[in-house]
């Protein structure tokens, strides 16, 4: 069986990290030799299982610096994740077949340096991700798409997370017309979820409530979190004072303290809240862990996903696994996981249409529960970890051959 490296920034809490973490578990489940290479490794903040030996994890240039005096964070992070590289090809005794990269994609010529094929997982490309609301940024950042762009091109396979993300990539990478990047759905293994819970519910979900919210995201404002509470706030302001009173939103996410932005924003929302006069209606929660969330999921009544044109978005597939109906934005990965009117509502991002639909599971419970048994069925028919396995193996036995 070939030996896979998977070479991954910062192998902290969030979507991307979830998603190389199930590709290596599926990998390793279909008898293939499977490690971690990494700038950044914090075995208190990450998924459990890289932390309790499931996987073996290397890391190699921690000690570069994330920023320069809190700016050049892309530069940074591009020499990080070469630096890794280096390391790995060059002065570490780790053998391997395949190496599968993602996010940075300017570690690739030198991965090709080795003997062993390159795939790069594109998540979302990174030039579309960056602010150029200013000529230096512009300046800034040119040199850096240019290298995307070009490095990108070098994989030997490129992978995209959904066919939203596909159409995106051959519209931004226009020199690249060439290559056609197949879509493999980062599908989370969901045989944890069917394990007995020793999570006390208690510690995460109010006693006095009788219909609970839920938002799961990092906080970054990229996610657009404060369209969750903006909708809250509004949803109170339609109801009945005796519904409001029966109401919560619960905020959870990934929170990291060395990102001021996660600290910021985190500052942000609850003085939005204080703003809208919902202080005690909203219960902030900050880097829960796996079975947290899976209790969180297990036990609210709809998930309320925020982001705008979000790439793929697995934690709706969870949500869904889970019944629990979701509240998306129609655009991006949600237009191909989330059916509207059968597990849930697509609205556009705007707080009055997400407090619209919002209003229908308070108004309607039992719609509620008829929105999440379809979304288990859903995701049982069109979103198997076993599919998911069954074409990563594929890709890479056949990039070996």
């Amino acid at each position: 069986m070939p030996k896979v490296v998977f070479l991954h920034p910062d192998l902290g809490i969030g979507g991307a990290e979830k998603a190389v973490v199930d590709a290596a578990l599926a990998l390793k489940s279909r008898g293939h030799e499977v490690e971690f290479v990494t700038a950044h490794h914090d075995p208190s903040h990450c998924f459990k299982e890289t932390r309790d030996g499931s996987f073996k994890v290397t890391v190699a240039g921690d000690w570069l610096p994330r920023s320069i005096l809190g700016r050049f964070y892309a530069v940074c992070t591009y020499v990080r994740m070469v630096y890794a590289a280096v390391y790995l090809v060059f002065f570490s005794d780790i053998a391997f077949d395949i190496v599968f990269c993602d996010q940075i994609s300017a570690c690739v010529p030198i991965l090709k340096c080795s003997k062993g094929k390159v795939l790069f997982y594109c998540h979302f490309p990174d030039m579309l991700l960056a602010k150029r609301d200013t000529l230096l940024k512009r300046i800034y950042r040119a040199p850096i798409d240019l290298l995307e762009e070009w490095t990108t091109g070098m994989a030997h396979v490129i992978l995209v997370n959904s066919k939203f993300t596909a159409s995106v990539f051959q519209n931004t990478f226009m020199s690249l017309g060439k290559c056609k990047p197949s879509v493999l759905y980062p599908i989370p293994d969901f045989t944890a979820f069917n394990k007995p819970v020793d999570e006390p519910v208690d510690d995460l979900l109010p006693s006095n409530k009788k219909l609970v919210f839920l938002s799961i995201n990092r906080y970054e404002r990229k996610k657009n979190l404060s369209l969750a509470i903006q909708a809250f706030g509004q949803l109170k302001d339609k109801i009945s004072k005796s519904e409001g009173d029966r109401i919560h939103l619960i905020m959870a996410g990934g929170y990291d303290e060395r990102v001021t932005e996660n600290k910021e924003h985190y500052l942000e929302l609850r003085r939005l809240c204080d703003k809208l006069g919902i202080n005690e209606d909203v219960t902030f929660l900050r880097s829960i862990s796996d079975m947290q969330k899976r209790v969180l999921l297990e036990n609210c009544d709809c998930l309320i996903y925020t982001p705008d044109k979000e790439h793929f978005g697995i934690v709706p597939i969870e949500a869904m696994y889970m019944k629990c109906p979701v509240i998306a934005c129609s655009s991006g990965g949600p237009l191909e996981t989330v059916v509207d009117g059968k597990t849930g509502y697509l609205r556009e991002g705007l707080p009055d249409q997400f407090a619209e639909a919002m209003e229908r599971i308070v108004c309607d419970p039992k719609s509620a529960e008829k929105l999440g048994e379809a979304g288990k069925k859903h995701v049982e028919e069109k979103f198997s970890f076993r599919a998911f396995t069954d074409q990563l193996n594929t890709v890479i036995t056949d990039l070996v051959k």
